[in-house]
């Protein structure tokens, strides 16, 4: 079913200009990208393809982008100062040019790091300040950040999808939408679970204890 559109579709976004696609949205870009990866980074490598590229820092895309990686929304007037602030925050930036073929022009590709974790994630902003991801790491994805999620990495066998889908119904979590991504060796499955509301500190606990479940990231909405 499609999204139900509202006045704010037709408006857009509440934000600091000038675009919807090349501002808002690459605020709440990186802003998820920042949440599936679980915590501040303190070092992010940006590539920019398409137009995000070409016409992206004279639309303050860059400084939208690491805004939303800072947890700033897309109205905070501090998103022109958000390289300033990056490097306050304990956060080096860069970016390169990149060109991913025949994908959506507004795409970022985030290279990020903390301590010894490293993950890569792929996503584009829409227009009208919508998003989505399409990558983590070597798994494709599909995820909007309009709803809460839980990343599941586990063992790729049969069970795995139902076992994870048992403790969230009895913990009355119920599920909006589901992909399961695999590695192309086989070895390991990604699971993207948006949910109607927040998974608790119980299910998180109880997936964490599944031998076959190697992490579990709670991404809150963006």
């Amino acid at each position: 079913m499609a999204r139900q559109r509202s006045i704010f579709d037709i408006v857009g976004p509440i934000m600091i200009g000038p675009s919807s696609s090349h501002t808002a949205g690459a605020v709440r870009l990186g802003a998820l990208a920042r949440a599936v990866f679980g915590a501040a980074p303190t070092s992010a490598h940006i590539g920019l393809h398409g137009s995000f590229a070409t016409t992206g820092h004279g639309h303050g895309t860059d400084l939208a982008l690491v805004a939303g990686l800072l947890g700033m929304a897309p109205d905070n007037p501090d998103i022109r100062r958000s390289i300033a602030l990056a490097g306050e925050a304990g956060l080096s930036v860069s970016f390169e040019t990149i060109d991913l073929g025949e994908v959506h022009p507004n795409t970022a590709v985030f290279q990020l790091a903390e301590g010894e974790r490293r993950m890569r994630i792929q996503g584009a902003s829409l227009g009208g300040g919508d998003v989505l991801l399409v990558a983590i790491d070597d798994f494709e994805i599909e995820m909007t950040g309009e709803l809460p999620a839980l990343v599941v990495e586990h063992v790729d066998r049969p069970g795995e999808i139902a076992a994870v889908s048992s403790v969230l119904a009895e913990s009355g979590v119920n599920i909006a939408a589901m992909r399961v991504s695999r590695e192309a060796r086989g070895a390991r499955a990604l699971m993207v679970i948006e949910t109607d509301t927040p998974a608790p500190d119980e299910v998180v606990d109880t997936l964490n204890r599944v031998p076959t479940i190697t992490s579990v990231r709670r991404v809150a909405a963006v």
